[in-house]
């Protein structure tokens, strides 16, 4: 079994290179409202693109930005628009349709 789990991150890592799907990723794990789950997608789209190259374009140190994407990190707001947008992404708010 460890070897499915293995083969779903790789593909799911794969997936999220393109900057529509890892959009949708992060949008769907935002809209879930659970921060930890939040904190794994943001990680699983930088891990996407590239930790190191991420860092580089965000000016921020690699070793600071695992602790950023740590579980136990309190990300801040300018923080995460700052790496969005280093992804390619920005965030929005849309009116919720009733």
């Amino acid at each position: 079994m460890g070897k499915r789990s293995i083969d779903y991150h790789k593909n799911l890592i794969k997936d999220l290179k393109n900057p529509a799907e890892a959009a949708a990723y992060l949008e769907v794990a935002l809209e879930e409202g659970n921060k930890e789950e939040f904190l794994l997608a943001l990680r699983n789209v930088a891990e996407a693109i590239g930790i190191s190259e991420l860092s580089k374009k965000s000016n921020i140190d690699t070793e600071a930005l695992y602790k950023i994407l740590s579980e136990k990190e309190n990300l801040q707001l300018y923080t995460f628009v700052s790496l969005l947008k280093n992804m390619g992404l920005r965030l929005s708010v849309h009116e919720i349709s009733r």
